[in-house]
């Protein structure tokens, strides 16, 4: 069961990466405007799943808070390092840009997009299915949470790829064959796991020292950079707190859920 439903929410990431033929439909300065509401919901999604559900779910299990932290500051840590060897910040940084930075060539931006994108694929792959193992809760939320901050990124990946030279259509095709690499990074992990049950609740703190880095380090300055007014900063708050709750309603109707079932 847990081969299944940690494939299925592989194959479920890597089909998110086809969000970009968005990119065809609308105008990039509509798509610039309005993505930066969707990368505020994000936010709250990715801080709401680390500190109300991951790391409070992990320190429940395990009974030891100081090592649950421990591994928060891994993962923390862990992502740091991952983009300082990716040398390119375009998986977060550079949400809603539809072009990269001028100074990098473009044909070497292929190259470095797909390559980054594959890696980083792999990480959330290992994430889901380290999350599963755990528990199908933890694993379900963060499938969720993954998808959620990989539409503006997947957006922002085939403009990127469109830019470097690619045609739209092989620039979709090359971004979801480099988006399945998330499938490898869970049977990698299934494969590998098994015969270390008891430490796969620890991938719950990596997921959410991941999952804050994401959010605090590449996201949060980026909603600083798209700030226009009073209006639009209240929208992004209201978004972020929005996506805040959506966790909590999560972690209270499966804690109803369980108690009815116990009780039946």
């Amino acid at each position: 069961m847990i081969w299944l439903s940690s494939i299925a929410a592989g194959l479920l990431v890597a089909c998110v990466s086809w969000v970009g033929s968005f990119t065809f439909l609308i105008k990039p300065a509509v798509l610039n405007r309005y993505l930066s509401f969707f990368i505020s919901f994000s936010v709250g999604i990715l801080l709401g799943d680390a500190f109300l559900h991951l790391i409070p779910e992990a320190i429940d299990q395990t009974g030891d808070p100081e090592k649950v932290l421990t591994f928060v500051l891994y993962g923390i840590f862990g992502f740091f390092v991952l983009e300082k060897l990716v040398r390119w910040h375009h998986h977060h940084s550079h949400h809603g840009h539809l072009h990269p930075p001028e100074e990098n060539p473009p044909k070497a931006l292929v190259k470095m997009n797909l390559f980054g994108d594959a890696m980083h694929n792999f990480i959330d792959g290992m994430l889901i299915a380290g999350s599963f193992m755990a528990s199908p809760l933890a694993g379900i939320t963060t499938t969720f949470a993954i998808i959620v901050h990989e539409i503006p990124q997947e957006i922002g990946d085939v403009g990127a790829l469109i830019y470097g030279g690619l045609s739209p259509r092989k620039a979709l095709w090359y971004n979801f064959l480099s988006a399945l690499t998330c499938v490898l990074g869970v049977i990698f992990l299934l494969t590998v796991g098994y015969g270390f049950e008891e430490d796969t609740v620890y991938f719950m703190p990596l997921a959410a020292g991941a999952f804050i880095y994401v959010a605090t380090s590449d996201l949060i300055p980026e909603l600083h950079r798209k700030s226009a007014g009073f209006k639009h900063q209240f929208v992004q708050a209201l978004l972020l707190s929005f996506g805040l709750l959506v966790i909590y309603a999560i972690i209270v109707l499966e804690n109803k859920f369980v108690a009815l079932f116990i009780n039946l």
